[in-house]
């Protein structure tokens, strides 16, 4: 599949490091709101994009894979000539920034890893949830993931922002959201991990039920030579919008490192 032209929101200095925002399966540019400022205020040059099929992206037809996710980061760059960047993922937007990071090496400085797995099985889980948001509609499965993303008590003292990201999973376009849980399903990245030489940061939520710290996490950390691994308590799927001042100390931490 060719290349999508993704929808994107860019800020800073036209000559700072070039810092990417990749987001969770359901989301858009918005779940990065709590790292934009702080990221601007160091002087990086920030790109949050909403992945194809989610936001104001266009929608294509699917199957999508991994890969072409990665390519339309890759045309993303092209577009806005930026030769490297740095690329920070969460769940979806980590599985690809991995490929990018294994493919596509020359055009990343660095990556940080939040929240995600290089293999999240079982398939059929996936496959189940596909057929639930074609047949349903995106809000179907809103409340469930919004319960993915936030811990039970963040729920309870927050109702509001977690009414505000279940709005957010509602709003993606059915064929979008399932097309991206198709390329979830079939992705492979445990074999490719020692290919990425980029310095790597995998952060991980204490309580993610989605892509827990054992068994996701730390085989990524294993798996790329030379990373580092955090974990961050209080934290479930979503761990950079429910505790953003540790894992935006940690992202700043490893950027500014390099």
């Amino acid at each position: 599949m060719s290349a999508v032209r993704v929808h994107r929101v860019v800020e800073g200095p036209e000559d700072g490091p070039v810092v990417v925002l990749g987001g969770s399966l359901g989301s858009d540019v918005r779940m990065w709101e709590p790292q934009v400022v702080p990221l601007l205020e160091r002087g990086f040059r920030v790109v949050r994009y909403d992945t194809r099929g989610h936001g104001a992206s266009p929608v294509p037809p699917g199957p999508y894979e991994i890969g072409d996710l990665g390519g339309d980061v890759l045309a993303l760059l092209d577009e806005l000539e930026v030769a490297r960047a740095h690329l920070v993922g969460l769940s979806l937007g980590a599985m690809t920034g991995m490929w990018l990071g294994a493919h596509a090496p020359d055009r990343v400085a660095s990556l940080v890893l939040c929240c995600t797995s290089a293999k999240l099985g079982p398939p059929e889980m996936w496959a189940d949830r596909a057929r639930t948001v074609r047949a349903e509609g995106t809000a179907a499965v809103a409340e469930a993931g919004a319960a993915r993303w936030l811990t039970r008590g963040y729920v309870e003292r927050h109702p509001d922002r977690a009414a505000f990201l279940r709005s957010m999973i509602a709003g993606v376009p059915a064929e979008g959201y399932a097309a991206c849980c198709g390329a979830i399903e079939r992705m492979d990245q445990l074999d490719a991990l020692p290919k990425i030489t980029a310095p790597t940061l995998v952060i991980a939520g204490a309580e993610d039920p989605a892509t827990p710290p054992e068994g996701h996490a730390d085989l990524i950390a294993a798996g790329v030579p030379g990373a580092r691994m955090e974990v961050v308590a209080d934290a479930a799927h979503l761990g950079s919008y429910e505790q953003p001042e540790e894992f935006t100390r940690l992202i700043l931490g490893h950027l500014e490192a390099l």
